[in-house]
């Protein structure tokens, strides 16, 4: 199997090379340079050649560096003593064992090239920064070639997007589900005592094992198995489910490539719908479920019609926040192009595979294809009413968004402990990133508009009527909610009555949102 080899000793002195070479996402940047490190990042690689040229041709303190990103992040072929200088300890000949380069010979100038790509990695969730190298296939960029079926991917927007938004609390065991190389699995390892990956791949998963052996996370506390969805841990119970599952919408025709690390092999979202409504089997009492999906808008349906049903038929708390609408033009193109096939390259294949993924569309009605996060959660008080949640979210958020979700389930939970009476009894607080902006016409006394504004997460604005302005105005922990409600029903002459029912079912939305926060 052509993945990497899990040698132990070796994967080590690895390690030691690449700390010794600052082979990281900060002094990778730095090598390059602003413009050329923005160049990569949109997959233009020319001044990235540029600049890594120059530095191995400098020589000095960067031509390690300058080697392995050549090597393995550019796809370039770099003399054998360039690499063995590069990589100390392992040199060549080990990362020929590792599996990870081929050798045209023995020669110092004969060539190495690459069969991964392996770069540094980086990232802020919940938890913290985190910092990995991450092995993956080559992508299409260095190989100029269409990717293979089997192809194993590196770290994508979606699966950055995952890292993100996933709730980093301290958990005992945790399910990455379809672990591809493994990012989410390293990210659950440094606040989960035990992690289990699973993959329908087994180049997938000799990835993730050789990047979890690299970040020195040992077999006893990541686990891998190989199989469908939950198949392989059916009958188990996980604190915490995280999965970038092959969610896309393919075709399910011979002239189409499916390929493993996005087409999950079943017609429309149907794999997307059966794993929200089939993950609870596997969570455990208080356990979350956090993943991402495509579901399909059916001709005169609103977007969230077919994900509510889904939610229902789970009966756990859902929550779906969708990012993205695309229609179905854009969606083929979308996913045709990551294939690897372009209409200037392959313009017969580009024309067929447009035609077909528009045909399969059509086919069910489907008028657009929407993109998002999906949060799911088993109550501990199974007879509680469910939280049902499900909105649309297209603008700038401020990431790591977990702790966010991880703060409004909370203040759900504390929300639905309380009636309207037991609120009047409690105090808030204004969360700090919190503003109010008025709108007045010129010469007016009143605002016609008042809105709160969130400065992070979110970043939600709210429009509020003049009583609960004056609620919130005045909620800096000292007053209860009911006297501060008695002072505004004095104060506006309606009574307490009719100021509890025009403000506290926006107050409950506030505090659920985390704009109000209970002391």
């Amino acid at each position: 199997m052509d993945a990497p080899r899990h040698v132990p000793d070796l994967i080590d002195a690895l390690r030691a090379d690449l700390e010794g070479v600052a082979f990281d996402v900060e002094h990778v940047e730095a090598l390059l340079g602003p413009v050329a490190a923005g160049a990569l990042h949109r997959e233009e690689v020319v001044p990235a050649l540029r600049a890594t040229t120059s530095a191995v041709a400098r020589g000095g303190d960067d031509e390690a560096l300058a080697t392995l990103t050549r090597l393995f992040v550019l796809g370039c072929a770099v003399p054998r003593t360039g690499l063995d200088r590069a990589l100390t300890w392992v040199g060549t000949d080990g990362a020929q064992r590792l599996g990870l380069v081929a050798a045209a010979g023995n020669g110092t100038d004969d060539e190495v090239r690459a069969l991964v790509d392996l770069r540094p990695y980086a990232a802020v969730d919940g938890h913290g920064e985190a910092t990995w190298w991450l092995a993956s296939d080559l992508g299409e960029l260095a190989t100029g070639r269409a990717l293979r079926t089997d192809h194993v991917l590196g770290v994508g927007g979606a699966s950055t997007t995952l890292a993100q938004v996933t709730v980093r609390d301290e958990r005992a065991r945790a399910l990455d589900l379809g672990t591809g190389c493994g990012v989410q699995a390293l990210h659950a390892s440094r606040h989960v005592t035990h992690v289990t990956g699973t993959d329908i791949s087994r180049r997938a998963l000799a990835f993730a094992r050789f990047n979890a052996a690299l970040a020195g996370i040992g077999e006893d506390r990541l686990a891998l198995r190989e199989g469908s969805m939950l198949e392989p841990v059916a009958g188990e119970r996980f604190d915490l489910v995280v999965s970038n599952p092959p969610f896309v919408i393919t075709p399910r025709r011979a002239d189409v490539p499916a390929y493993e690390y996005r087409d999950g092999g079943r017609s429309g979202d149907d794999l997307v719908r059966d794993l929200v409504a089939g993950v609870g089997d596997v969570l455990a009492p208080g356990g979350l479920a956090q993943l991402l999906g495509n579901w399909e808008v059916r001709r005169g349906e609103p977007w969230d019609a077919r994900v509510g049903e889904w939610l229902d038929a789970s009966g756990l708390d859902g929550w779906v926040v969708q990012r993205e609408l695309l229609d179905p033009a854009q969606y083929a193109e979308t996913w045709i192009r990551d294939g690897g096939t372009s209409p200037e390259r392959d313009p017969d294949g580009w024309a067929q595979r447009y035609g077909a993924w528009l045909d399969d569309f059509a086919s069910r009605d489907v008028e657009a294809v929407g993109f998002g996060v999906v949060t799911l959660r088993r109550p501990h008080d199974e007879s509680r009413a469910r939280l049902r949640r499900l909105e649309e979210v297209t603008g700038t958020v401020q990431q790591p968004l977990g702790p966010v979700l991880a703060a409004a389930l909370a203040a759900h939970d504390w929300l639905a402990a309380r009636d309207d009476d037991a609120l009047a009894h409690e105090r808030l607080r204004v969360a700090p990133d919190v503003t109010e902006e008025r709108y007045l016409t010129p010469g007016a006394v009143d605002p016609q508009v008042v809105l709160l504004r969130q400065g992070g997460g979110f970043g939600r604005a709210v429009q509020v009527g003049t009583a609960t302005a004056g609620l919130v105005g005045a909620c800096d922990g000292e007053l209860a909610v009911g006297q501060i409600v008695g002072a505004l029903g004095a104060l506006l002459g309606t009574g307490a009555d009719a100021v509890a029912a025009d403000v506290l079912p926006t107050v409950r939305g506030l505090v659920e949102d985390g704009l109000l926060l209970p002391v």
